[in-house]
């Protein structure tokens, strides 16, 4: 779909890092995928390998352990994933949501213990936000961090945690003033080693199987008030701060993943044989392919113009929004359609097109849902 596309807002060193990760996923991701999808969670190895390969904290301070690239890297190993279907490496996760707070809230002693060893794989993420009662709500959460002596206690439960099972280290949010609402927010870094942590069972998902996700529970887990990130009840505006990015990275996956299936489903239909004929020979296949690639491209050069205004510190949280709103249901009705395309094939796991479909129909839903995407651009209107 390049003739229908403009120039993409990558630099030269953008596009030589996108050879080694298409390198790295070639060896160490494809192959083994599948295997994490019956494994509901990717191997420990891979993330060392990918941390020994310069793949984690790519936009972080070369001091702390990090590449010292900006967004553009992390973009680009989000595509590199999406053109082999791979939903279950939480990479982006770590790096480019957990790693960020760490960086823009964490104490000095925080960011020089924890992010280099993140960095190298040996720490893996996660950030806990989501409750059985409380989602895009977040000033509805019930977990509680109480203040005793030097320490804090902490008492609840999170559910849908991306990498929940791996996870060494947590940012948790909680509630250290119960009654204020979003002021009484704030944010805990939680070792996986506290007495009184749990994990629950391995949530069984529609679709992104490989993806570790998780229950937690928080039983009287003791942390020291240095384990506060950031100034207390201040978490609420921390995780406002840090959403725009978590949506654009939602965005790019979406298309990147669009643009794939559309690539293999052409060539799909072209070898696809019905009534004597190329699927792709029917006028209805090739002018919904032909629909189908418009309206990615013009995802595609919106989202661009997003990522380029990120990479300029210039995202607002309503272009985000859109970003998120607009790929993501597109990619529902596009995956849809290219789904159909393959026929009953389709409808198996056997072709990407069908994990893709599957892997997809979250996105509506987590970072925040479309409803609540409507909410945040309305408010401008």
């Amino acid at each position: 779909m390049n003739f229908l596309t403009f120039p993409r807002p990558y630099r030269e060193d953008h596009e030589m890092f996108r050879d080694s990760v298409a390198k790295f996923v070639a060896a160490e991701i494809a192959p083994h995928h599948d295997q994490w999808e019956r494994d509901h969670r990717v191997s420990r190895e891979a993330w060392l390998k990918a941390g020994q390969a310069g793949l984690l904290l790519t936009s972080q301070p070369e001091e702390y352990g990090g590449m010292g690239g900006d967004f553009g890297h992390s973009a680009i190993i989000i595509e590199e994933l999406a053109k082999v279907n791979a939903s279950g490496p939480g990479f982006n996760l770590h790096s480019d949501i957990v790693a960020p707070y760490l960086m823009n809230y964490g104490t000095e002693e925080q960011k020089k213990h924890w992010l280099p060893q993140m960095a190298r794989g040996e720490v893996i993420t996660a950030i806990a936000m989501t409750e059985p009662g409380a989602g895009s709500d977040l000033a509805s959460i019930r977990t509680t961090a109480t203040k005793d002596g030097d320490d804090y206690v902490i008492n609840g439960q999170k559910t849908f945690i991306t990498n929940g099972h791996n996870a060494d280290l947590i940012i948790l949010v909680t509630k250290t003033t119960p009654d204020a609402g979003r002021k009484g927010v704030s944010l805990f870094l939680v070792e996986a080693t506290r007495d009184g942590f749990s994990r629950g069972r391995s949530i069984e998902k529609l679709g992104q199987h490989a993806q570790d996700t998780a229950e937690l529970f928080f039983d009287n887990v003791r942390v020291p008030a240095s384990n506060m990130l950031g100034e207390p009840d201040r978490g609420f505006y921390y995780l406002m701060g840090e959403l725009a990015q978590e949506r654009l990275i939602i965005a790019l996956r979406a298309v990147a993943t669009m643009e794939a299936m559309h690539a293999t489903t052409t060539a799909y239909t072209h070898e696809r044989k019905v009534f004597g004929q190329s699927v792709f020979d029917f006028q209805t296949a090739k002018y919904r392919l032909a629909e189908a690639a418009a309206e990615i491209a013009m995802c595609r050069t919106y989202i661009d113009q997003c990522l380029a205004a990120h990479l300029e510190r210039k995202l607002s949280p309503e272009q985000a929004a859109a970003a998120k709103l607009t790929s993501t249901e597109m990619s529902g009705r596009v995956l849809d359609v290219l789904l159909q395309l393959h026929g009953g094939y389709g409808y198996t796991r056997e072709y990407d097109i069908g994990r893709a479909w599957a892997d997809a129909r979250v996105t509506r839903i987590y970072g925040g849902s479309s409803e609540v995407m409507r909410e945040i651009i309305s408010r401008k209107l």
